[in-house]
């Protein structure tokens, strides 16, 4: 990971857990212990806040960076606030780790990308160099196959097209190379027709790709399928460029961090 993203939680750690040694020095006065946390709780809710609008307001900070730290910083802020309210006696120590854990978690979104990720990233780049794939690594540490209607499917259709079987043939080995990884498959269609027909199409192209894998070897239960009709445009439904650009499928691989 660049130092720029494992900066984001570190700050937010810090920065967080300072925040939360703030408010345990607010000297509370309730009459019963079950008023003592609910007050607890209740400026918990405000350090979740102040700290995500001090991470997206870092202008040195990339639109990655910022997606990472803003959930690092509300991890490490709801971390740290539990671990102060529920502490008893050892306060600094459970804010700490309440802090430094809930950070982890709220960068990562609960998923690692470890060297099996990096390499099955590099390998469907290579598999895919000119076919108008998109391999990408979210921000949320998913690998993401973007695959346009040319390569995948005919208008109105859900069979598989020719030129997107060499694609799935090295995907699904690199799937089977990583086993403890799990995949979403999601359908898109463009606006043309009514949502009768676009959104039952949609989960029929996923579910097309979902079955293709399986029969190449990967176990289905690793995968989910749904269909966004569409209703998730990422061009304008105004072209016939930008349709094309609509229909598509989108695959998520994620690994969990245990």
């Amino acid at each position: 990971m660049r130092w720029g993203l494992l900066r984001a939680p570190l700050r937010a750690s810090l920065f967080c857990y300072n925040f939360c040694r703030f408010i345990h020095s607010v000297p509370l006065s309730f009459s019963s212990h079950g008023g003592f946390i609910m007050k607890k709780i209740t400026i918990a809710c405000v350090v979740v806040a102040f700290c995500a609008t001090n991470i997206l307001g870092c202008a040195n900070m990339n639109e990655t960076e910022r997606s990472v730290g803003t959930g690092a910083a509300i991890g490490a802020a709801a971390g740290g606030a539990v671990g102060l309210a529920t502490a008893g006696g050892k306060k600094g120590k459970r804010t700490a780790t309440g802090a430094a854990v809930g950070a982890a978690l709220g960068a990562g979104g609960g998923y690692l990308w470890s060297k099996h990720m990096q390499k099955q990233k590099e390998e469907m780049e290579q598999a895919t160099r000119g076919t108008g794939v998109s391999v990408t690594q979210t921000a949320d540490n998913q690998l993401k196959l973007a695959i346009p209607t040319d390569i995948s499917f005919d208008t109105g259709r859900h069979d598989i097209k020719p030129a997107m079987r060499p694609i799935l043939n090295r995907f699904a080995v690199t799937l089977k190379e990583n086993p403890v990884t799990y995949v979403t498959i999601i359908g898109h269609t463009d606006s043309t027709g009514t949502d009768a027909i676009n959104n039952p199409l949609s989960v029929n192209r996923a579910a097309a790709t979902r079955d293709y894998l399986g029969g190449r070897g990967v176990a289905m239960r690793r995968i989910a399928i749904d269909g966004r009709g569409s209703y998730e445009p990422i061009a304008s439904n105004n072209t016939a460029g930008g349709r094309a650009m609509n229909r598509r499928v989108e695959i998520y691989v994620a690994e969990a961090a245990y």
